[in-house]
């Protein structure tokens, strides 16, 4: 597994109930005007704050403890009496958003090794920090909740989006997360395949080229993809790209045209069919779908 994906081990774990529905407060993107933006001096006090990065570096210090969270990567603060600040200057775009968890006694954040304990209590653990799996996947979905808010959807429908978000997040760690029933040389091939794709997305890429690339036979590869992910390769080449297109869509000003070349599509029509078959939604659709969100420049 390549560095990004692999946890410090000095990374906490924060607690989430798992028979619960969390509560929505509010959530936006944010875009600094310059390189020399810094964080202000900003409380928290009850709320839970989910950040992830979409271009620069977050330099952020709270708790007593300092964080740098880069492109495609998350981080989550939980409630305290503390105050998150900048650490240093520097040009960076995130969506935020917060909300509010009833934990009871149980402590919301816990350190590695700790977590038999709160499983057994009917709780689930995510790293507080570490690159999203598939970030545009979670990009979307957070402009689907800013979305929703703008349309004045009811608090139930906001509370169950915010839980399907957070357990989004905890589903694609736990993916790509090592398990006790897979070989340590099936996860790296599989962690090598995934990282191959995302870099070659604009690529007409086919289950025979990335074979050819790490040496395997078209057959070895699937059926091992398919025993650690639970789809087939050629599935997961089509997801992410359409995954891809989706961000681009609702995240920039790019054509249609030009996203479907971006994410390896050199025929209009098969991008647009694809891209139905997958989201139910035509390209242009799904942009004056999801295309709305709210920018703050703080």
């Amino acid at each position: 597994m390549s560095n990004k994906k692999s946890f410090k081990p000095e990374n906490k774990l924060m607690v989430f109930p798992k028979e619960q529905l969390f509560r929505y407060l509010r959530s936006g993107k944010f875009q600094a005007l310059s390189e020399n933006w810094k964080h202000e001096v900003l409380p928290l006090e009850f709320d839970y704050e989910l950040i992830v990065v979409t271009e620069g570096t977050l330099y952020l210090r709270y708790m007593d403890e300092d964080f740098t969270v880069m492109t495609g990567e998350y981080l989550i603060l939980p409630p305290s009496d503390s105050v998150r600040k900048g650490l240093k200057k520097a040009y960076c775009s995130f969506y935020w958003l917060h909300f509010t968890v009833d934990l009871g006694h149980i402590p919301a954040r816990i350190r590695p090794g700790e977590q038999i304990t709160y499983e057994r209590a009917g709780c689930f653990m995510i790293p507080q920090a570490a690159a999203v799996p598939s970030p545009q996947r979670m990009i979307v979905k957070m402009k689907q909740l800013q979305d929703m808010e703008r349309n004045n959807y009811p608090d139930i429908s906001l509370n169950a989006e915010i839980t399907a978000l957070i357990t989004e997040l905890y589903g694609q760690l736990s993916i790509e997360l090592p398990t006790d029933t897979d070989s340590i040389g099936n996860k790296q091939i599989y962690s090598d395949i995934t990282d191959y794709i995302r870099r070659n997305i604009s690529k007409n890429l086919k289950t025979t080229d990335i074979a050819d690339a790490f040496g395997y036979s078209p057959k070895y590869l699937s059926h091992l993809f398919s025993e650690v992910r639970g789809i087939s390769l050629k599935q997961f080449i089509t997801s992410t790209k359409i995954e891809t297109a989706s961000f681009y869509l609702t995240d920039s000003d790019r054509t249609i045209t030009e996203i479907a070349s971006e994410v390896g599509f050199s025929d209009m029509h098969n991008f647009s069919r694809t891209f139905k078959r997958v989201t139910g939604l035509t390209p242009s659709a799904y942009r004056n779908t999801y295309s709305k969100r709210l920018l703050y420049h703080i």
